[in-house]
């Protein structure tokens, strides 16, 4: 076996894959951002067609990224090259690797928030807020110390490196299989304490009754952004992660399992959140502040709140862990099957360059006052980097993916690939027909909408 397949490692098995996959779109975007952006539109009518998009768009999606990483056996870049030599499908692999280390860089900056969080809900320190206001304020103190937000920025992407320094099998498969287990324990635990409090009935009206009146364009636009940045596609980390399986195991079996842990995974966040709100009469549609600002302004008013909101943040950094591996995981698989490196360094360079890229986003919440709103985009660095990589890269990818699967490399080509050892491809005409039509039509109409209007995911 020569080096670089040893340095590249492959999955123990079908479970773990799943689990380590699960974890890669298991994410922030589904316990922090989904919420807050179901309370913003809507609530129970964003979460139908936040499913309708996963099963339509992102299903097929997630199908073509691991056939094409499973018929390669290589990274998003070398994948493509060697479907294609010299010809510029590469841009889509090199696109997603870049993508992958922008949203590492600004996502880490996030996650490095919810481990302060936890530590400032064990050690007491937000035991006596007296309300949204005061709550904000300390947001406000905590992000705005630069050595605060660069600090907890550098941790989480050490706990990342380390894991990823550990390979495939013994570093990312391994750990995962730790970390999902706790993660979907520890909401199970959070969700029934949630729905057990006093005035919950109202919070899981509002997210499992739908009012269809709430639905605007607007609504349809981010339904299908939540979609695609929760199942991580678009940025080739389901090329990187369908390169490790074997050819035995079964595609559409993994990526509908991976889909439905993922959206398991929201529902339940769901369940935490919004129940826990409407039971101290808050207002669900709390924005992106909504776990950080929204949420600790109420842990008092709760029996056990300190250790309920403590839980709260526990599981932020786990889900953000399962997803962090994968975003560097791209970048390493690319120098490694490509440039040769080790996983030694090719893990050590590229975690250095996402914190290096992630410093301004960590300034940008009132250390630097010029990140905090640039003068040109009139928003703060984080924002347009979640901007640039969170939405335009990741509709674009998942477009040039679906269009690159249905019509260049060959919906046949599919089949074949994934039909190899005796597995069957049941749904093949309806995957055919949204991968080659509705998926790119969707996407480039809600890819359109964004650019014009400036709304973003």
């Amino acid at each position: 076996m020569a080096e670089s397949d040893i340095q590249r490692g492959s999955w123990n098995s079908k479970a773990g894959f799943i689990i380590a996959a699960a974890g890669s779109a298991i994410g922030l975007g589904n316990i922090w951002r989904f919420p807050y952006v179901a309370g913003e539109n809507g609530g129970a009518a964003f979460v139908i067609l936040y499913i309708l998009f996963v099963i339509l768009i992102g299903l097929p999606v997630m199908i073509a990224e691991l056939a094409i990483g499973r018929h390669t056996h290589k990274n998003p870049i070398g994948a493509f090259s060697r479907l294609f030599p010299k010809s510029n499908w590469k841009l889509i692999g090199i696109m997603g690797v870049v993508t992958g280390i922008g949203i590492l860089s600004f996502y880490s900056v996030i996650a490095g928030y919810t481990i302060g969080y936890f530590v400032k809900l064990l050690s007491g320190q937000l035991n006596a807020i007296s309300g949204p206001a005061e709550s904000q304020q300390i947001f406000a103190t905590f992000t705005a110390d630069p050595y605060v937000s660069i600090g907890y920025l550098f941790v989480f992407l050490i706990f990342t490196a380390y894991i990823v320094l550990g390979g495939v099998s013994t570093g990312i498969e391994k750990w995962t299989k730790i970390l999902m287990p706790l993660l979907f324990v520890l909401l199970i635990i959070l969700a029934i304490r949630s729905i057990t409090l006093d005035g919950a009935v109202k919070g899981l009206e509002f997210y499992l009754n739908p009012d269809f009146s709430k639905i605007r364009p607007s609504t349809l636009a981010k339904a299908l952004g939540q979609a695609l940045f929760s199942l991580s596609l678009g940025m080739g980390a389901m090329i990187t992660y369908g390169s490790y399986l074997s050819k035995r195991d079964n595609i559409i079996s993994s990526a509908v399992s991976v889909c439905f842990f993922d959206t398991l995974i929201a529902i339940l966040a769901g369940l935490v959140v919004f129940p826990a709100l409407f039971a101290m009469g808050m207002d669900p549609a709390g924005g992106p502040g909504l776990v950080f600002i929204v949420l600790p302004s109420i842990f008092h008013k709760i029996p056990g709140g300190m250790y309920f909101g403590a839980g709260i943040f526990l599981l932020l950094s786990v889900a953000a862990l399962t997803s962090t591996i994968s975003l560097l995981e791209v970048a390493v698989s690319y120098f490694v099957d490509e440039k040769r490196w080790t996983r030694q360094k090719a893990t050590i360079i590229m975690t250095i360059t996402a914190f290096i890229c992630g410093i301004p986003a960590a300034l940008s919440f009132g250390s630097v006052e010029w990140l905090s709103r640039l003068p040109l985009f009139h928003i703060g660095m984080l924002d347009l980097m979640n901007a640039v990589f969170g939405n335009y890269s990741l509709a674009l990818g998942s477009l040039l993916i679906a269009v690159f699967t249905g019509y260049k490399w060959g919906i046949n080509a599919v089949k074949t690939e994934i039909e190899e050892h005796g597995n069957r491809f049941g749904p093949f005409g309806l995957w055919a027909f949204t991968i080659r039509f509705l998926c790119p039509i969707a996407i480039a109409i809600i890819l359109g909408y964004i650019l014009i209007t400036g709304h973003y995911f």
